[in-house]
């Protein structure tokens, strides 16, 4: 039997490790282009059903990665400026 492809899928289930009311409801995780994310649900309303809740989510990256720095247009995979070239250094008058 093949394995499902589980890109952009994601599932949560009901916390069983909930002790305070600030822990999450649900818990799961998400897969975005590759990428694993852990996923953290909470009930907007207290007496919502189980089965069918209005949630409210929280995710985050499962492996720990510093938010890649802005890079301007120009620059290169590396965030690297281009080289200069002098033929281009004229004074151009307006």
């Amino acid at each position: 039997m093949a394995e499902m492809d589980k890109t952009n899928r994601g599932a949560i289930w009901k916390n069983q490790k909930k002790e305070r009311d600030t822990h999450p409801d649900f818990t799961g995780s998400l897969n975005v282009n590759g990428v694993e994310f852990w996923v953290s649900a909470w009930k907007r309303k207290e007496d919502a059903s189980d089965k069918a809740p209005a949630l409210s989510f929280s995710i985050k990256p499962k492996e720990d990665r510093a938010a890649p720095p802005a890079r301007n247009s120009y620059a290169d995979a590396k965030g690297r400026a281009p080289a200069r070239n002098d033929d281009m250094q004229d004074d151009i008058p307006f």
